[in-house]
């Protein structure tokens, strides 16, 4: 009996830098496909109207056990698959959650989605029980979306590598000179909604202290626009005024499907706005123009702003 293999052709579309570039701004649909599968269907609904996004942020969270291959297939590639198959055309700018690490692994893990982050490609190393934090496989990086560049970090591994690249890079002139200047990490600066007991019992309020402590200072001495993060399961979203007298938005985006966080623990007293529920945000860079808008699950706006230069 012959067999034969073959897939499909894709073709990836990059826009001009001064045209008009789609992002489709997802996090945290881990454990959670059939409400993942709702959201992408009125996900492909809106682009279906708009165009086909040119790239996917993807916030962190993509499943629940990054070691289990069968979370891959069943809470992220199946239901993109099915869905609205983006993640072929259009390039995923991943920016890795808690649950997408794995760090006490396994002599018989053999799984790349969780090797990836110790750098390995193949067998070796895998007898390794732990790994320290710093000494993973680099996911902090930064691209250029048309007007936009977006520096990616990786909050559940401090490292002063990390810190040091941070630096550099809101020093570097790609982003200052970038018309819109944007950082995605799945941590939020300032989280209002968790578990009660989590937070302060299992003292889950230090979690990730270090993006507010050490990284939000730098975000704002180097005129930061927007922060981009997930973790918390909801919407929210603050814009508020340096001391400089320039805004910074922080965003949070962790409803594509996972379970909802829903019970208040904090409250910094600065978000515009508040969504208790599931959904999808559509970014747009042009050339002297950002618009966000989020919708719900059923495709209604719950949330938008702009920033013209």
């Amino acid at each position: 009996m012959n067999f034969r293999l073959s897939s499909k052709t894709y073709t990836i579309h990059r826009p001009g830098p001064l045209d008009q570039h789609r992002v489709l701004v997802i996090a945290d649909n881990q454990n959670g496909p059939n409400e993942f599968r709702r959201v992408l269907s009125t996900i492909h609904n809106h682009y279906t109207e708009a165009g086909n996004p040119h790239f996917i942020l993807h916030a962190g969270d993509a499943v629940q056990v990054v070691k289990k291959l069968a979370n891959w297939q069943k809470q992220f590639f199946s239901p993109m698959e099915d869905t609205v198959d983006y993640h072929h055309g259009s390039p995923v700018i991943f920016v890795p959650g808690n649950h997408d690490h794995d760090k006490a692994r396994g002599p018989n893990n053999k799984n790349y989605y969780a090797d990836m982050y110790h750098g390995i490609k193949d067998t070796d190393g895998l007898s390794d029980s732990k790994v320290v934090n710093g000494q993973y496989h680099r996911f902090f990086h930064s691209v250029s979306v048309g007007n936009a560049r977006i520096i990616v970090l990786d909050a559940e591994c401090p490292s002063k590598e990390q810190t040091k690249f941070l630096q550099s890079e809101l020093e570097s002139a790609a982003f200052q000179n970038a018309r819109f200047r944007i950082v995605s990490v799945h941590i939020p600066p300032y989280i209002e909604y968790w578990d009660p007991f989590a937070w302060n019992v299992k003292n889950e309020k230090h979690w990730g202290e270090h993006v507010r402590l050490e990284y939000d200072p730098l975000f704002r001495k180097h005129g930061v626009d927007l922060v981009i993060s997930g973790h918390q399961h909801n919407y929210q979203r603050a814009t508020v005024q340096n001391n400089d007298g320039n805004a910074i938005t922080y965003a949070i985006v962790g409803g594509a499907g996972g379970t909802l966080d829903l019970m208040q623990v904090e409250d910094w007293k600065m978000y515009n706005s508040t969504y208790l529920g599931h959904h999808f945000v559509s970014l747009t860079v042009d050339d002297s123009k950002l618009e966000w808008s989020a919708y719900n699950a059923s495709g209604s706006v719950i949330d938008e702003f702009r920033i013209e230069r």
